[in-house]
């Protein structure tokens, strides 16, 4: 009785988003383990991704069937004791300082530069594409990167400072193109040693070093530009002032920063239960309100620029090569990685495709630009 109940519960949230149990459609859910609809009802999210994981259930269009809860609000409806959990975890402990702010690096980061390489194309750049004249992934990270170069007016021998570098890709390519020299910090020992290479012979210097760490390094020593690319989802809510502050220590005063990351619609303290532990740990996705306060008093917002649905064409991109190149892969990673991987993609595809999730390129100012900032795009 108590199976059949949870049966009928899921099946009535999963008629909001017209979703259909072992329909016909690509996007219905087909179901391989009755004890499915418990372990939703229990943790909601986490629990679907793990019953995903373990094989109990499918979707032949995984990402449409994702896409279809969350432009439903069906994730809404099932709440459970893990995200209540995370939530006041995330208001008693600062979960991104000491050594939890390595974390990310260690079990995602880490998990093999021969996935990444795989899976990222022609450049190792781990976030949005700018799709705007681009016809494909390559062109598109190409497009981001220059990008940024040109919203922050690079010139030869400015010296600038990335912020969660990756594997130095950006660097590597302002440097090349731009004459620029560099520093680039991560918390990733994985990808310092891969940067290091990439940039060998060029004016960069790599290091796994939390950004917090960085003005008290440098002294009196300013960058005249700063950029982070992708890694602001993992400075949480109790530490944005700190990420703001700690780059107006190292800018220059006429000098500008970048900011590219994901945004939400709401402000939170802690991302997706099953995000949370299975991809990135102690992340969160931060709000427009969240960054501005945070920025309020240190900056001049000169330009806000967001292309969200550009990130559901570069997840499509990344999962057609992380497909390609599966069985090259399936020895060290295995089958749960598959899927665990597959799910990862698929619910961010839908996340940005649902315009639950946002891409936004924010550039400040320390005194605001003499005769305004002229955005580009």
């Amino acid at each position: 009785m108590a199976r059949h109940t949870a049966r009928s519960r899921i099946e009535a949230l999963l008629a909001l988003a017209d979703v259909r149990v072992d329909g016909p459609a690509a996007s219905d859910l087909q179901v391989h383990d009755e004890r499915l609809y418990a372990r939703i009802i229990a943790h909601g999210s986490l629990g679907l991704g793990e019953a995903y994981m373990d094989g109990w259930w499918d979707a032949a269009d995984l990402d449409g069937f994702l896409f279809r809860l969350l432009a439903a609000h069906v994730d809404e409806r099932v709440g459970g004791i893990d995200d209540a959990a995370l939530f006041l975890r995330a208001k008693l402990v600062n979960m991104q300082r000491g050594r939890r702010a390595y974390k990310v690096g260690e079990q995602h980061y880490d998990l093999g530069n021969d996935l990444f390489q795989a899976m990222l194309g022609k450049r190792l750049v781990y976030s949005c594409g700018y799709w705007k004249d681009a016809g494909d992934l390559g062109a598109a990270q190409e497009a981001k990167l220059d990008l940024v170069c040109r919203k922050l007016g690079l010139e030869p021998e400015m010296r600038v400072l990335d912020i969660g570098c990756g594997w130095g890709e950006a660097l590597k390519y302002a440097a090349q193109k731009y004459g620029v020299s560099g520093v680039g910090v991560t918390v990733s020992q994985e990808q310092a040693e891969f940067a290091r290479a990439l940039c060998r012979g060029l004016p960069v210097e790599i290091r796994v070093q939390d950004y917090r760490n960085v003005p008290d390094e440098i002294g009196d020593e300013k960058f005249d530009r700063i950029w982070s690319i992708g890694m602001f989802e993992h400075v949480g809510a109790k530490n944005y002032r700190a990420y703001f502050d700690s780059v107006r220590r190292c800018l220059s005063n006429d000098g500008l920063t970048l900011l590219h990351c994901i945004g939400g619609n709401e402000s939170t303290n802690h991302t997706d239960p099953w995000i949370a532990k299975y991809i990135f740990p102690n992340s969160m996705i931060p709000s427009a309100a969240q960054i501005a306060k945070a920025a309020e008093g240190l900056f001049v917002l000169e330009d806000w620029h967001g292309f969200g649905p550009d990130y559901d064409r570069t997840l499509q991109a990344w999962r057609a090569n992380f497909d390609a190149a599966w069985l090259q892969l399936a020895e060290a990673y295995g089958g749960r990685f598959r899927r665990m991987w597959h799910f990862y993609l698929a619910a961010s595809m839908a996340s940005f495709r649902a315009r639950r999730d946002q891409l936004w390129q924010i550039v400040f100012s320390p005194r605001g630009v003499p005769g305004g900032y002229t955005a580009v795009r």
